[in-house]
């Protein structure tokens, strides 16, 4: 089975964008424009994005280097949405953390080729779950720190290194940037047959083979976004990782 262009994708994703637009408007949440938006950037984006990748997969180079810029892509995307785009090299620093070693692990042990064709998805799916814990690592500390400053300057006075003071705040909340991707693991072929499960079977592999598949893309999930959680945790406690207000806030 494969999903080929055609007008019956076309309105099907017309129809579809006008659904969630439609859903915005009765909700109230004014973001119908930006749904719009996000829609017609994702059409164009995968296009082009179609075209590299079958120009670059059958060079071993230029398939690494297409990977780096989707990794790049990933720090510029989660250091904005945490309002932090000075301290990016820190937010790269998280996430490769936790890309390199499930890349290492799946590529050394030969589960996965050492080809273009396999390397660009395995990467493009543990990058973009890595940005998407250091996102919500993100958001979750600097709201927790924002909301308890007076509880940081306390700690402090009490003779508190400014790490443990952070610390106080931050890190009960960093697994909550975790329970996403811990929820999508725990009902996989209960609830969810998640992307790299269906991408296979479109692709005329068998259950087994799409579930294998699958099981080797999680469990790179589950310990590429634990590291990054926690290589960013350690980072905003040690005031490296922080947006500049917070960055001006937490003084000694």
């Amino acid at each position: 089975m494969t999903v080929d262009p055609g007008w019956q994708v076309a309105l099907a994703l017309a129809l579809l964008l006008a659904l969630a637009i439609v859903a915005h408007r009765v909700a109230g949440y004014d973001l119908a424009r930006t749904s719009f938006i996000a829609g017609a950037r994702a059409v164009i984006q995968l296009s082009v994005v179609a075209l590299l990748i079958k120009a670059v997969v059958g060079n071993l180079a230029l398939s690494a280097l297409f990977s780096l810029a989707m990794f790049a892509m990933g720090v510029l995307t989660t250091s904005r949405r945490i309002e932090a785009p000075r301290a990016w090299i820190w937010s790269a620093a998280a996430m490769a953390a936790g890309v390199l070693p499930v890349l290492a692990i799946v590529l050394a042990t030969g589960a996965v080729p050492f080809n273009g064709l396999a390397i660009i998805p395995i990467a493009g799916i543990v990058v973009g779950n890595a940005m998407t814990a250091n996102t919500l690592v993100g958001r979750r500390a600097f709201a927790a720190l924002r909301d308890e400053k007076p509880q940081y300057e306390a700690a402090l006075s009490l003779g508190m290194r400014p790490s443990w003071a952070i610390e106080l705040s931050i890190h009960r909340r960093a697994p909550e940037a975790l329970l996403p991707g811990l929820d999508q693991i725990t009902t996989t072929g209960v609830v969810t047959l998640p992307g790299a499960f269906i991408g296979v079977m479109l692709g005329g592999g068998s259950p087994v083979q799409a579930a294998t598949a699958q099981a080797l893309v999680l469990f790179g999930i589950m310990a590429a976004q634990t590291i990054t959680v926690a290589v960013a945790e350690r980072l905003i406690g040690g005031r490296r990782l922080l947006p500049e207000d917070l960055r001006v806030a937490l003084i000694n």
